[in-house]
């Protein structure tokens, strides 16, 4: 006789059908059915989607926290006023990062864990500067459903105990001092909660109260700003109170492409969105026929490694180097790029030269016409390992992007941000809003973006089917891996075509995303995929 109450809850014999979710007076799709709740609980209190992002990106610095925190960067798409906004709240290196004060210490290349690792933390000032400008409610309003969830705890999801059961077999193991804090905040009884575990996080809560309290200024210049520099000082690091108190996110114009009738929309850099438009203009000149056929794969991998050659090569802070984003984005050169690609052969390229003629996500939408493509992160799971003591604070590692190579426009700098991986996207069609999309996971993303446009706009597909439709990835030379349920046929024959095919096991590299659209009839159509926790809630 079975326990009906003990199940397994990583594992199901038999697939699972998601059906899109339909909503007329307001939104909000997240990774975690919790996240989505905050950002509809706030809508329901008379916010608006900018609003609802704000809530559902607080509460995943809670109920996420394999993937952000409130460490992290975060940029957003918003469509307000009959116009799509840009806003980067990446964070910049401290001012004492620079290659001579790495290399004194040893280091030849950025570390990806440790002091070394980290930039100023941006998403917080994103949420106050995205309340000030475009907020129908004060931020401690869209704080308090995030403040709840880490006051009084919340049941840890499956994908996120499966995620954190990885990274405590990693991050106590780190030698660096400023990551002694890490396990004693994450794994508080000596291992990672399990799905369904009550966990709480009251340092966490203190923290986002201070911040709803005085509108995010204790974080950048006051109380808590005060314990994030006196640690760094404490362990050697580089953050000091003039970083965090000078940093502001920089609002920015979008860049996008047509693509066959609809417009794609991203980030400029120094986000990696470039690399999906890049890609996708050059998709463009060739006719996709059968989305599950080899030669639609072969197409679109080989446009993903030239979108990537070039990103690896221009991308940076653009107030530092200039990026040649126009020129990167003309038709002639991804004509000229595409002819590049070989029919029956997979190639290794390089990058081009254009100037001769390049984490956690969730999308709101509210009843009066606003949408939200948002998007946090602190890059590899739990970010650098350095957790300020008191404050539930766990850093990213974004600035293990940097290069320590001098000669390249995305060199190691003070107050320079990074070549960054996140990227919200959204599409629009003859200049109306469709709707904000996303698909989450380091160098995963731009090659989410390609596949999820292209299952919609060559193939038909209505928003849960893209995003359920099986994936590969590109992972560098001729390596592709392919997950499960990708059609075995076609990866035979990509095999044969020089392609290094790898199947996977599992889902848990390929993404995870969510959709919101704008039907014909006025109404929101919303979807997240099932490789992770998803959920779209709708009023």
């Amino acid at each position: 006789m079975y326990d009906v109450t003990r199940f397994d809850p990583h594992h199901y014999r038999y697939p699972s059908h998601r059906n899109v979710v339909y909503g007329s007076r307001g939104m909000v799709a997240a990774s975690h059915p919790l996240a989505a709740q905050a950002g509809l609980a706030v809508l329901k209190e008379g916010g608006n989607a900018v609003d609802a992002a704000i809530a559902a990106a607080a509460a995943l610095t809670v109920v996420e926290p394999t993937g952000n925190g409130l460490g992290s960067d975060a940029f957003a798409l918003i469509w307000n006023g009959g116009k799509l906004h840009g806003i980067n709240g990446s964070g910049y290196a401290p001012r004492a990062c620079t290659p001579e004060a790495y290399q004194a210490r040893g280091w030849k290349q950025v570390p990806a864990y440790g002091w070394g690792a980290v930039t100023v933390p941006g998403a917080v000032g994103t949420w106050r500067e995205l309340s000030k400008k475009m907020g129908a409610l004060p931020l401690k309003n869209a704080l308090a459903p995030a403040i709840d969830y880490a006051k009084n705890g919340h049941a840890v999801s499956v994908t996120m105990a499966y995620n954190w059961n990885a990274a405590a077999k990693k991050y106590p193991l780190m030698k660096e001092p400023e990551t002694r804090e890490w396990a004693a905040v994450f794994t508080p009884n000596g291992r990672s909660p399990k799905a369904g575990e009550l966990f709480t996080a009251k340092d966490h809560a203190h923290t986002l109260t201070k911040i709803a309290e005085t509108d995010a200024r204790a974080f950048y210049e006051g109380e808590i700003a005060e314990k994030m520099a006196a640690f760094a000082r404490e362990t050697d690091g580089f953050l000091t109170m003039e970083d965090l108190a000078e940093f502001e996110p920089e609002w920015v114009e979008p860049i996008g492409v047509g693509y066959r009738g609809y417009d794609v929309w991203e980030i400029p850099p120094n986000g990696q969105g470039i690399c999906a438009l890049i890609a996708l203009n050059v998709l463009k000149g060739f006719d996709l026929r059968e989305r599950d056929s080899a030669d639609t794969f072969h197409k679109q991998i080989e446009a993903v490694k030239l979108g990537f050659a070039d990103a690896h090569r221009y991308v940076a802070d653009q107030r530092f180097s200039a990026v040649p984003v126009r020129e990167l984005l003309e038709d002639k050169y991804a004509a000229a790029r595409g002819r590049l690609i070989l029919r029956d052969r997979a190639t290794d390229f390089k990058a081009g030269d254009p100037l001769s003629g390049g984490t956690v996500y969730l999308s709101t939408a509210d009843g009066e016409g606003r949408m939200v493509s948002y998007i946090q992160s602190n890059y590899m799971g739990f970010g650098s390992g350095v957790v300020c003591p008191g404050t539930g604070i766990a850093f990213n590692n974004r600035g293990s992007c940097f290069t320590m190579d001098p000669e390249h426009p995305n060199v190691l700098a003070g107050r320079k941000r990074p070549y960054n991986t996140i990227i919200p996207s959204f599409l629009t069609k003859d200049g109306q809003p469709v709707g904000p999309f996303g698909v989450m996971g380091g160098f995963m993303q731009p090659q989410g973006h390609l596949q999820v446009v292209s299952n919609v706009v060559d193939f038909g597909m209505n928003p849960q089917e893209a995003l359920d439709a099986p994936r590969w990835q590109w992972s560098g030379g001729m390596k592709v891996t392919v997950e499960p349920g990708f059609p075995a046929a076609a990866a035979l024959k990509l095999a044969s075509r020089g392609h290094e095919i790898v199947p996977e096991v599992t889902s848990n590299s390929f993404g995870r995303g969510e959709i919101i659209w704008r039907t014909p009839d006025g109404t929101l159509a919303g979807a997240a995929e099932p490789r992770t926790d998803g959920c779209v809630a709708a009023w």
